[in-house]
């Protein structure tokens, strides 16, 4: 099934998100939830149009008649504001690298919530990956003094993000869009609240930032188009192998474009996740070789 272009594109999208710290530095100088909220207004704008020219705004329409999946996606609009908000904090207060263990540990999270909430069965190689990455959590925890709170929080909610559009009925285009309109008022509300008070950056900053602070909602909305149309053309086994490229990415920007602290200690808790990963991705290419082995031998045979 995997495409050539599908795998360029998919590459894509993660080497895009892998590199996102680099854009939400640029624009340090402006408070995390002023980004935030300018991110979740451009995202919807550009959405919007993509919704329209794709002529699917049926879609989003039906959905304002069903208070089910209004109320799911109400929680993963949360979900995702709440891990933007954190994630763009964290990249600007230099904690990029712990940033991106959120994201190595993130798949891992997802087997365990799909073995809570989906009653999914765990092999035993399954089981002993999430122990490992368990105990390279433990681990940092011990060696930092403090739990990595901004690794877990940003797990937590993209893993329990992941699992609620399991039962969402939109596509990943339009269910961003939904997400960002119900967000609107509370980012409008939010740049009203900051002009009123302290005096809004846009604008003030320069054009430069103003510029990258309007260009957040492509910068948001390209990768996840390259990853959906991916989705129709790769294997969801090579997605996720592929996924790692962009925690992978954001740990080398951290380490050797902003220089952040990688002490023996922190060096050790990683390799340990990392460990916990190599087990859980080569079980599962184990795995796919034996059922595709199992495919093949009777017609080898006949």
């Amino acid at each position: 099934m995997n495409n050539r272009n599908g795998l360029l594109a998919a590459a894509g999208a993660y080497i895009l998100w892998g590199l996102l710290p680099i854009y939400w530095k640029s624009m340090a100088q402006i408070p995390s939830y002023e980004i935030l909220s300018h991110r979740i207004i451009w995202s919807m704008v550009v959405t919007l149009v993509l919704v329209f020219v794709t002529k699917r705004i049926h879609l989003l329409k039906a959905c304002f008649s069903s208070p089910k999946t209004l109320l799911i996606f109400f929680t993963t609009a949360s979900l995702l504001g709440g891990n933007w908000l954190v994630y763009i904090w964290a990249v600007n207060a230099g904690f990029v690298v712990e940033s991106s263990l959120g994201y190595f540990i993130n798949p891992l999270f997802s087997v365990v919530l799909a073995v809570i909430f989906l009653k999914e069965r765990l092999r035993l190689f399954q089981w002993l990956s999430i122990l490992i990455a368990l105990g390279g959590v433990f681990y940092l925890t011990y060696s930092y003094g403090r739990i990595p709170y901004i690794a877990l929080w940003l797990s937590f909610t993209f893993g329990f993000y992941g699992l609620l559009h399991k039962k969402a009925a939109l596509g990943s285009l339009e269910g961003l869009t939904l997400e960002t309109v119900l967000l609107a008022p509370l980012a409008l509300v939010a740049l009203t609240y900051i002009e009123s008070t302290q005096g809004s950056q846009f604008i003030r900053v320069g054009a430069t930032p103003s510029l990258l602070l309007m260009m957040s909602g492509i910068v948001t909305t390209i990768p996840l188009l390259l990853f959906g149309w991916s989705t129709k053309k790769v294997d969801l086994s090579t997605l996720g192998i592929l996924q790692y490229l962009a925690p992978t990415l954001q740990f080398l920007v951290g380490i050797f474009i902003y220089k952040e602290a990688f002490p023996r200690e922190k060096m050790i808790g990683f390799s340990i996740v990392w460990l916990a990963l190599f087990c859980y991705v080569t079980e599962g290419v184990v795995q796919r070789v034996r059922r595709r082995k199992a495919r093949l031998g009777p017609l080898v045979n006949t």
